[in-house]
């Protein structure tokens, strides 16, 4: 849901065409889906309890958005369990900052 919305948001803010936003949420749709023969190209992160005292410090010690806190948050159980999972895809400042002071590589660079 995070990805779409801020593909939309990027539209609505002048930065993307409908256009381009719709193919760019489509491309992401068949990443996070996939299709056959392939599987999606993600990890899913199980939302548990563990994840969400994680997000809750991190809303403390990072002054994050709870649904921010929670994506790194799940990044970080990604990691945990591959430690070949070292990239968060993300636009806001503050999530990018924080998940850069954790060590991940950041999508899209900046």
């Amino acid at each position: 849901m995070e990805v779409p919305a801020a593909l939309w948001r990027k539209h609505r803010t002048g930065e993307l065409s409908a256009e381009h936003a719709a193919t760019l949420v489509r491309a992401f749709e068949v990443d996070w889906l996939g299709h056959p023969p392939r599987g999606g190209r993600f990890a899913v992160v199980a939302l548990t309890d563990r994840v969400l005292n994680e997000a809750a410090g991190l809303c403390a010690t990072e002054g994050l958005r709870g649904y921010d806190a929670v994506q790194l948050a799940s990044a970080s159980a990604a990691r945990a369990a591959d430690p070949g999972c070292r990239s968060v895809a993300c636009f806001d400042s503050a999530l990018r900052d924080a998940a850069a002071r954790r060590g991940f590589v950041l999508t899209p660079g900046g």
